[in-house]
């Protein structure tokens, strides 16, 4: 949620910020924002409400030109949606700022700052730290010691960026919880939220930590630490290219993910099933070998979608390895007393590596008795990978649309594969242990061959259009699988979806089945079948309309009341990841016929930063 681009160069900076800004839209926003410092040294600024092409064609009529300037696309939290909440946001007509996360003591902070003159234009949090830094300014520090005096005195969670008609040869950056990267170039610097907004100027990166400020300026870049110690720190060339974030030939990133699985999953398991197919274990990290033979029980604990795959992993660690699993949404976690089970390991899930509820978890942890932590992510570069002794990266590649595809079967791959790990330590028969491991070989292309079923979803989904609901059902491991499908067709269709155990139907949901009221199953062919068939009997013989997603050699007929979609069989214990294939593009070719913002849905932002 909400991104910063920010930089200082030798030539105008204006569309490299503004191609920033489109490259960060993934992330969720409702307003866009550039301030720049022009040859006289004053700060102009252009804010609109809405999309970044609003703000594009904004500039096209009236452009800015500037040496150094910063840009920032926001996510209302204090204030509404609206120009004057819109960052930039400048102080005395001499400070620009732009700002994610809270300010969470800006209250006392506005009522020191009105008694010493200051003048307040929005409702945000972020203004206090726009007048604060032109206060310490006025008593005359510099840019890089007034923004070191302000933040010292900041409670919460924040990433800055600021300018300054005072200090105009340089652009001042912290971050104390939501992500900054540092972008080097030849004359010219920057700083963003995330990689994919740097792309297309630089493939040279640093990655601040918390605490830290960076000093960018023309001809360098200097890091302190809170202590004000200079950092040096290692740069890194990004494998991704400015390519790396285009549609191609797909309408939406989010059809172009959910076609990508394939391949995603192919790069998530290259190198790490050898020919034998065993795993080796050095692939978590040089520690593995020493605490995963320790491992006695696992605490998972993610958000959103990968908390749903974490919940299919429960069921495969407990059956598989016979370890005990615990799975817990972040920001319950965080908030209670926990009983922590004697070698337990912690195990997080996270697409970004940067969800604030998880790594406040990953905190909280270091004060309990846990083995040790391991991450699976798909940034490399990540706080969650930083602040883990553990880390089995996805290798999903960017992904874009905010609501999660890649990233969830990629995350599910990566799970097996430390529960394949974790068996191997535990007396599992290794003939078992061979096959799953083959079925995880043979997955890339049973993605491709439920892929083909794109035509036939896509006119199941002709039939979704005018519902205001929907009821999933699963069993198992597919009940996750069912709220995982659920929680996509509420994201991007805006249709209220509920998850239910098939089980559950006569313990309340079935007094809301009715012909008006469809109900999505997912249905394997496992021991637990006739069970869920008798479930879908109770739907039809209330009106319902069924929509079933069957593996191949389930006795299911298209008929009244009942339309059936063969979904192809051979993924064994791997089968909840292909499920959830037709579930992905039944939610997206909704939400298309809807003619909902498919990659940027109302409300919600793809990297959560914040509580």
């Amino acid at each position: 949620m909400c991104g910063i681009v920010a930089g200082i160069a030798e030539r105008n900076v204006q569309d490299i910020l503004l191609e920033g800004l489109r490259r960060l839209e993934y992330r969720g926003y409702d307003s866009a924002g550039i301030a720049v410092l022009d040859d006289a040294c004053e700060i102009q600024r252009r804010r609109r409400v809405g999309k970044v092409v609003e703000l594009s064609q904004a500039l096209a009529r009236e452009p800015l030109a500037g040496k150094a300037g910063i840009a920032h696309t926001r996510w209302a939290t204090h204030g509404s949606p609206s120009e004057h909440n819109a960052h930039p946001h400048i102080s005395t007509d001499r400070v620009a700022i732009v700002h994610n996360g809270i300010i969470e003591n800006h209250a006392p902070m506005r009522e020191e700052l009105t008694r010493l003159g200051y003048e307040f234009l929005s409702e945000t949090d972020t203004e206090v730290a726009a007048h604060r830094i032109a206060h310490y300014l006025d008593q005359g520090a510099d840019l890089l010691q007034a923004v070191r005096r302000c933040v010292a005195e900041l409670e919460g969670a924040y990433a800055l960026a600021v300018i300054a008609c005072d200090d105009p040869s340089r652009v001042v950056a912290c971050r104390n919880g939501p992500p900054l990267v540092v972008g080097f170039g030849i004359g010219e610097h920057f700083v963003a939220s995330d990689v994919q907004a740097l792309l297309p100027v630089t493939q040279r990166f640093t990655f601040l930590e918390n605490g830290e400020v960076v000093d960018l300026r023309r001809d360098g870049i200097d890091i302190y630490d809170r202590e004000g110690r200079r950092v040096e720190r290692e740069v890194r060339v990004s494998g991704l290219t400015a390519g790396a974030i285009d549609r191609g030939q797909y309408r939406h990133f989010m059809q172009k993910e959910i076609f990508e699985q394939p391949y995603a999953i192919s790069e998530t398991l290259e190198g790490r099933v050898r020919e034998d197919r065993s795993i080796v274990p050095s692939i978590l990290g040089v520690l593995a070998e020493t605490v995963l033979p320790q491992v006695r029980a696992v605490q998972i604990v993610a958000c959103g979608t990968s908390y749903h795959a974490g919940l299919i992993a429960r069921y495969w660690m407990e059956e598989i390895a016979g370890i005990p699993c615990l799975v817990e949404v972040a920001s319950e976690y965080r908030y209670r007393k926990h009983v922590v089970m004697a070698d337990t390991l912690f195990l997080t899930l996270s697409q970004s590596g940067e969800t604030a509820d998880t790594l406040a978890a990953v905190e909280a942890s270091r004060e309990e008795r846990y083995l040790a932590r391991l991450a699976v992510c798909n940034v490399p570069e990540s706080s969650l990978v930083r602040e883990s002794e553990l880390v089995l990266l996805t290798h999903a590649g960017p992904e874009i649309g905010v609501a999660s595809t890649k990233a969830f079967t990629t995350q599910l791959v990566a799970l097996m594969q430390v529960i394949l790990i974790l068996s191997q330590y535990r007396g599992v028969d290794e003939q078992r242990l061979r096959d799953l491991r083959g079925q995880l070989l043979q997955l890339p292309g049973l993605i491709e061959r439920t892929l083909e079923l794109d035509p036939a979803i896509m006119r199941m989904a002709e039939r979704f259009v005018e519902r205001g609901h929907a009821l999933f059902l699963g069993r198992g491991a597919f009940y996750p699988v069912a709220m995982e499908g659920a929680l996509k067709l509420k994201e991007i269709s805006y249709i209220h979806a509920e998850a239910y155990p098939a089980g559950e139907l006569k313990h309340g949901p079935l007094a809301l089945v009715d012909a008006d009221m469809p109900v999505i199953a997912v249905a394997p062919n496992n021991d637990m079948l006739e069970k869920l068939k008798s479930n879908l009997e109770e739907v039809r013989a209330r009106g319902g309309e069924l929509f079933v997603f069957a593996e191949t050699g389930v006795a299911l007929q298209n008929g009244p009341g009942m339309n059936v979609i063969e979904v192809p069989a051979g993924a064994g214990m791997l089968a909840p990841v292909l499920m959830t294939v037709p579930l992905q593009l039944l939610a997206y070719h909704t939400a298309v016929f809807k003619g909902t913002d498919v990659d940027q849905p109302r409300n919600l932002a793809k990297s959560v930063t914040v509580e």
